[in-house]
Order: structure tokens, then sequence, then C-alpha cells
């Protein structure tokens, strides 16, 4: 067993929210005064991280790295959620997701997915040399219109959407493989991979590849009715980063996990503020640091009700609060016996010796 590093942040929510987080300086010394320890930096701010400069030069990335130490901080992962969505895009949402690309790249979904995998590639460059082992991602979708099933979906039409998932995601896995990074899809839904199920069947067109990895967060699988424990006894070889992010779902007579359309403050499910929601977090932590997670735990701050700022506070010290640090001896070893073969078989009745 390992102890869980933290607390962690992930800041793609607060990037620019006020101005002193509108640069990476202003938002480490916001955040290591709040008691942070890392930050999770997303790969699609250039003037937070220019993913571009830091694939191709170690200065900038000493200047990225030295910035976060003059604050007492470490890089935890980079993430490239924005960019995997883009690297496969059912035509229905080609309009809606072309304001996460380049202009040159709208109206040309090809052109679009081609740059996405420039970016996912570039991803892993710069993590080598800001020196950080793992990115996080979403998948992206071709099959989410389709994900409940009526009508039927035609025979064929989800294998060949996976076949084609995995025809683009293959060659990144091996090129993050010979980078030594594990590559951390965040199970999401509007995403293909979004639960164990699409999961599995990605891992397996992909051959298992070891580093088709997991990111947790237990919220996405709250609001899809998941047993969010049982998924860590089941995946943890798998799972290599950690969002502490909270969720609640109260039962309403009016939608249900599909929302109605309505915004987040009307939905039964609604992401809160870690220990606002229902999620068992310490159960979490524990099951996290018996199966020997020792990555980080990174809050991502989204909740309907809490301003922001108490939100990141807070959650600095929620996080603190539930790392369990691990013990150094078994709590009954010095009550342990040393007896030699011969005691030992007295002691179950065995005569001639044990055997």
């Amino acid at each position: 067993m390992r102890t869980i590093k933290g607390p962690g942040l992930f800041i793609a929510q607060f990037i620019d929210a006020n101005e002193q987080l509108s640069s990476l300086d202003g938002i480490c010394a916001w955040a290591a005064s709040l008691g942070f320890k890392g930050l999770q930096v997303p790969t699609w701010q250039s003037h937070i991280l220019d993913l571009a400069r830091a694939a191709g030069s170690q200065a900038y990335c000493d200047e990225i790295l030295g910035t976060l130490a003059k604050h007492g901080l470490t890089l935890t992962e980079l993430t490239c959620q924005r960019h995997g969505h883009l690297l496969a895009v059912h035509p229905a949402y080609d309009a809606t997701v072309d304001g996460f690309a380049p202009a040159a790249m709208r109206n040309d979904p090809e052109a679009r997915a081609d740059w996405a995998k420039t970016q996912l590639l570039l991803a892993a460059e710069a993590a080598k040399r800001l020196g950080v082992d793992k990115i996080v991602s979403f998948s992206g979708s071709l099959l989410w219109p389709y994900f409940y099933p009526y009508p039927p979906a035609p025979a064929g039409l989800v294998e060949a959407g996976f076949r084609e998932l995995a025809r683009r995601w293959r060659p990144i896995l091996d090129a993050y493989d010979e980078a030594g990074i594990d590559l951390c899809f965040e199970l999401h839904p509007s995403e293909d991979l979004h639960d164990g199920a699409t999961f599995e069947r990605f891992l397996a067109l992909v051959d298992n590849h070891p580093r088709c990895n997991l990111l947790y967060d237990p919220s996405h699988f709250l609001l899809q009715h998941m047993d969010y424990l049982g998924f860590i006894e089941i995946y943890h070889e798998r799972i290599k980063a950690f969002h502490v992010k909270d969720a609640e779902f109260r039962p309403s007579a009016r939608s249900g996990v599909y929302g109605g359309y309505q915004d987040w403050a009307g939905r039964p499910g609604r992401f809160r503020s870690p220990g606002d929601g229902q999620i068992d977090f310490r159960t979490i932590f524990s099951l996290l640091t018996a199966h020997g997670y020792d990555g980080w735990a990174c809050l991502e701050w989204e909740c309907y009700l809490k301003e922001r700022y108490r939100g990141a506070a807070e959650g600095a010290a929620f996080i603190a609060d539930h790392i369990i640090p691990v013990t150094e001896a078994a709590f009954d070893a010095p009550m342990k016996p040393a007896i030699d073969n011969a005691r030992i078989a007295g002691v179950l009745g065995l005569k001639g010796g044990a055997r």
C-alpha cells in the first residue's frame, strides 16, 4: 500500500476567472495559498501552457516547472479532454464542437480530427519534457446519438463505431507507450467510453494496451447510478489518475437521469463541491489506498450552487483530510510470535513435526 498524493487542483475551471488567475504564476500563488500541493494543467489554454512550445523546448518546460516550484507546487498531470473529444465527433455535433478547434479547422471535420491527433501526440512530448508520465483525455464519440436503444441501432453499427474509435486511438497509444506515458481516459457521458462496459469493449480492440488506463471520477458514475465503489475493485489496476468531484441524485417526479433539457440547477442529478454531495469519499480513499494507488487526488470543482473560490478552499482541506498515511507495519505485528517448526507442530497437535 502507498499514500495517495495531494491535494491537487485541476485548474481548468479557474483559468481567467479573475485577473490573478489569467497567468500560471497567478494561479500558482492562489492555489498554494489554499494548501494545494500540485496542479493538473489542461493543454488547450496556450497562455497558461503553450503545448507546441512545451513539446519542442526544454527551456520553456523548465520555466513552467520553475514557476510551479517557486510556489512549492508539483505538476501532477496534463489533461487533453478537448483534444480527445475532437478526435472522434459524430456529424450531429460538428457545429457545436467547432469552437474547440482553431478557426482554420472549423467546418472541416477531417482536418479537425487530424489537428486533435497532432495535439495529443505533442502532449506526450511535452509530458516527457515536463517530467510527468500521465495524460488525461476524453475518448471522443461516434456513437453517442445511439446510446439509448430506440429505435434499435442497425446490426453492426456499434461494432463499427468502436472499431473506428480504436483505429484512431491505437497509434496514439503506441506513441504514448514509446514515450513512457499512461493515457488515462475520463469515463464521461457524451463520450463513447463512459462506463466500464464501454471501456472493456475498447480495451479489447486495442489488445489490452498497457497505456490504455483510467482517470477515476466517481461523480460521473453516481449520476449514471453505477456502483462507483465496486468499480475500483474491478478496474483498480487501470486507475492511474483521480478526480475528487462530488455529485448528488435526488429523485424527481418530473425528470430523471437525462435531465429533461434543464440547466444544472433543475436536474435531479447535479455536481456538488466535495462533501456537499452523496459520494462516499472515505471509502473511495480507503479502497484506492488498499489497492496501491499512489497517484494524485485532484479536485475538479463543479458545483451548481456554491461559489467557486469557497469550493476550492474547502476542497483542498477536504482532500488533505481524506488522504490516508499508510502504516509502516501491521498493527498486530508485535503480537506475532517467532517459533520453530517443532513448536508449530505442537501448536497444531501434529505428531512427527510439521511438514
